[in-house]
């Protein structure tokens, strides 16, 4: 058994919470097993995930932290009306992770609103989408399993059925926060039915006890389960501890109000996300709800591109989030001319489980895609015409990218928002001395129709 006490609260609080994580479970069945049959639909999904070789089975990691982060959110809910709820006030929203590699045994449990019977057998025994039937005898029919398992998770957002794909049997333990509520043990192996009881022992909040399959044993291991964090769900709201230990710690910055981030918390989560010492030379952190949910936070770095940035085959580097929690490192949710951009793009409005065949059809990250992509050109506009020595330097490490910009892209409106970003030499101004279009159209003289340049290598 694993006993992990963890203090909660400030200085003096001196509260300390319990945690039982065990391959030996202190909770304990009670009474007879009741065996339901899954859900028709479920049970096809099912079948398809638990044999699929799928690459990226870590993903099941961060659905069930997601899915324990929003237990954790529907608690603070019933904690605010408390006294309609009878929920405590007392009890912290934690997400404790714990693994056994000798027993091959992967547990994650949360303090979170829990569930009763009744909604263990909703949430974990069907899926509630219309059509969904007809959807994955398509895909099961016409897809091999690896891809079929990738439209899956985007179409449903598999959650807690992902677990399938490491573990042969998986146990579930929940009770609600709510004085006098009943706990419950869900257990299946995902070949087609479930059983549900009684249980004992059972601490509020949900546990998932995951037997790892023994070609995944590597799901077991602290430090891979540590990766996983960090990769996916190191900006979760709630804190996460592997066997005792903390295991995320960074601020999501771009939820912060714009006001209250200083240059110091900008420079640090610049060096983060970029994996540089370098700094930021421009931080464009805004948020907006309308007409899409979107809080963005990008960086132009203050050094200048080496060759490797130069390359159209780089990535764009702003990384993909829905609620905190990672969908693509390296999105396309910006035009490759801005691949110099470092930064984190955050929408509610996006589902947590866009595979990659679905984000780049998305109408709805061609949408996001646009409005950042004006939002980054009135802002390096600003810059211009803020500081303009600044700019000049900013132009001169990066106007070749702005110029395959105006080349690029088809969107005439843009080329123009482009073009205004543009220097150049002019022959009225000292050599080495760069203006821009508005500048030369302001100088032109009454008549003159037509802007005179001389193309030079």
């Amino acid at each position: 058994m694993k006993l992990f006490i963890i203090t909660t609260g400030g200085q003096g609080c001196g509260q300390w919470i319990i945690i039982l994580l065990s391959k030996g479970c202190t909770e304990k069945p009670q009474g007879n097993a009741e065996k339901l049959e899954f859900q028709a639909e479920t049970r096809m999904l099912l079948d398809i995930v638990a044999k699929s070789l799928y690459s990226d089975k870590e993903v099941f990691v961060r659905e069930l932290i997601s899915n324990a982060s929003d237990a954790l959110e529907k608690l603070r809910h019933a904690q605010l009306s408390s006294a309609e709820t009878g929920v405590s006030l007392d009890t912290p929203h934690e997400i404790h992770i714990a693994t056994d590699k000798q027993a091959r045994i992967f547990t994650i449990q949360d303090t979170g609103i829990g569930m009763t019977k009744e909604e263990m057998i909703s949430c974990l025994g069907t899926i509630a989408r219309s059509g969904s039937k007809a959807f994955l005898e398509e895909v099961k029919k016409n897809e091999s399993t690896s891809c079929a398992v990738n439209k899956i998770i985007g179409q449903f957002g598999v959650g807690f059925y992902s677990t399938f794909m490491v573990a042969d049997r998986v146990e579930v333990y929940s009770k609600p926060h709510t004085p006098g509520s009943k706990a419950h043990k869900w257990v299946s192996d995902g070949s087609g039915s479930y059983e549900i009881m009684e249980a004992e022992g059972v601490q509020p909040g949900t546990k998932i006890v995951a037997h790892l399959k023994s070609d995944c044993r590597e799901f077991a291991d602290e430090s891979t389960i540590k990766d996983i964090i960090q990769k996916y769900s190191n900006f979760v709201g709630s804190p996460i501890y592997v066997n005792g230990k903390r295991a995320n710690s960074v601020q999501a910055v771009w939820l912060m109000d714009p006001k209250e981030a200083t240059p110091e918390i900008h420079n640090e989560f610049f060096r983060y996300i970029a994996n540089s010492y370098d700094l930021p030379r421009y931080t464009l952190h805004y948020k907006t709800d309308s007409p899409i949910n979107l809080r963005c936070l990008l960086y132009v770095p203050e050094g200048k591109p080496g060759l490797f940035e130069m390359s159209r085959e780089v990535e764009v580097g702003v990384a993909l989030y829905s609620q905190r929690v990672l969908i693509r490192s390296k999105a396309d949710i910006l035009p490759k001319w801005l691949r110099f951009v470092r930064g984190v793009v955050d929408s509610e409005d996006i589902p947590l489980n866009l595979s990659r065949e679905l984000l780049q059809d998305s109408a709805l990250i061609r949408k996001i895609s646009t409005m950042i992509t004006n939002k980054m050109l009135r802002f390096l506009l600003e810059q211009l015409k803020k500081d303009e020595k600044s700019y000049e330097k900013f132009h001169e490490d990066y106007g070749i990218f702005l110029k395959e910009g105006i080349l690029s892209i088809g969107d005439q409106v843009q080329k123009e928002d482009i073009a205004k970003l543009l220097l150049f030499e002019s022959s009225v101004q000292p050599e080495g001395k760069k203006i821009s279009l508005s500048d030369y159209v302001s100088r032109m003289k009454e008549g003159q129709k037509d802007i005179y340049f001389l193309a030079a290598p």
